[in-house]
Parts: C-alpha cells; sequence; structure tokens
C-alpha cells in the first residue's frame, strides 16, 4: 500500500519546454485509512506493510494501534537515484517510509533474523515498467517478500497500481491476490503478472505452480 497525495486542482506548467507534470490520478489514502487497517487486521493472519511518508508514519501507527494489528516499527526505503531538488529551497526527498504491524496470533515471525529496516533499491532501474507513477521496484518488493512471507503463502495487495507485488510473488513463488479500481492499471497489471508467469524464476523449484491472478485457488 502507499500514501499518494491528493490530486491538484490545476496541471503544473513546466517552463523548461518539457510536459507538463502530471497530478497523481487517485486519491489519497487519509479518508479511508481506519477502513483499510480495520479489514486488514480482520482478515490478515501475518505481516501488514503500508508504504507512506515520513509525516505519515504517526497516522499509519495511531491507526494500526486502535486496531487489533500491532504496530511493530517504520522501516526506510533509501532511493538512492532520488531526483534532487533543484530550487535551493531544501534537501530533496532521498527515502520512503513504510510501516510495519503484525496481525497474526503470537509473537511476530518474520524471516530475516536481526536485520535492520532498511532497503537500498534504486528507483529507476532499467526493468522498470515506467507505467505507474508510484511504481515500486520489483527487487524490493520481492526482497519485503522473503522476509516477511514464506514460500507459497498468500499475499494481498489492496492497492496493486501496475501489479509490482504481484510480479515479485510469482518470481518468489507466492500466492497473489490484488486489487486495483483503475481499469487501465488493473489491465497493466494482469499484462505484467501473466508475463512474469510465462518466465518463471530459474531458482524456483519446479514443482512450485504459479498460481493466476483470477485462480480461484488463491481465494481458499
Amino acid at each position: 500500500m502507499h500514501q499518494a497525495k491528493a490530486k491538484a486542482s490545476q496541471r503544473k506548467l513546466r517552463t523548461d519546454g518539457k510536459p507538463e507534470i502530471q497530478s497523481l490520478d487517485f486519491d489519497a489514502i487519509d479518508d479511508i485509512r481506519d477502513e483499510v487497517v480495520s479489514q486488514c487486521a480482520a482478515i490478515c493472519s501475518g505481516w501488514l506493510l503500508a508504504f507512506c511518508s515520513p509525516e505519515g508514519v504517526g497516522r499509519w501507527a495511531n491507526t494500526i494501534n486502535a486496531s487489533d494489528a500491532k504496530y511493530k516499527r517504520a522501516c526506510v526505503w533509501i532511493k538512492p537515484d532520488a531526483a534532487p531538488q533543484m530550487n535551493g529551497q531544501g534537501p530533496a526527498m532521498g527515502a520512503e517510509n513504510f510501516v510495519v504491524a503484525w496481525c497474526g496470533t503470537g509473537y511476530a515471525k518474520w524471516n530475516a533474523g536481526g536485520k535492520r529496516g532498511v532497503y537500498t533499491h534504486c528507483t529507476n532501474a532499467k526493468d522498470r515498467d515506467r507505467r505507474h507513477p508510484t511504481e515500486k521496484p520489483w527487487r524490493l518488493m520481492a526482497e519485503l517478500i522473503n522476509d516477511f512471507t514464506n514460500p507459497d503463502q498468500l499475499i494481498l495487495d489492496p492497492f496493486m497500481g501496475s501489479g509490482t507485488t504481484g510480479v515479485a510473488c510469482v518470481k518468489q513463488g507466492r500466492r497473489f491476490i490484488g486489487i486495483e479500481k483503475s481499469e487501465r492499471y488493473f489491465d497493466i497489471a494482469c499484462e505484467r503478472i501473466s508475463a512474469a508467469q510465462r518466465e518463471p524464476d530459474m531458482f524456483l523449484s519446479s514443482k512450485k505452480t504459479q498460481v493466476g491472478l483470477f485462480d480461484a485457488e488463491a481465494a481458499e
């Protein structure tokens, strides 16, 4: 999940002759955060991860603590190739946060031992799809999947976007359910996940079955 900025009322114009900067075509999660956390806590038996701005960490933590989930920590995704801020009015953003909560019973369990919650991945890798404005690197999502889930577990992304989490699930041998309200991004996600299924990760066991986005077994 991610926290997107609300739509701007006007388009921002560039002065260098390059294409105009487009507003994000989806709304902020602020209005539905309580419901999202409540529903996820009710159906999830493992970890809940939500990407957000540094300013949003406290809001997510407060909402999680008011639910049946257990807030654990705010982690950080370091972006070595983040865009610079050229107006001289302050430092550029070089990282993005995500909060981590445990929705299961008993003690929380993860696979990364004493690893710190710091993940370093470039945003503009050569294999980036580039059709969604807040696309995450699939290698980042694959690392998170390996740290927080086990092979063949079912992962839900209720804000699927262009399907990067689904692509990473295919490559890491996890089952996946994705939800996306934008028909355009949904179609892109289906295309990308289907392509990943045709080219499974060479290091996965051949006995593992890659589950389709619409496979009824994924909902069981």
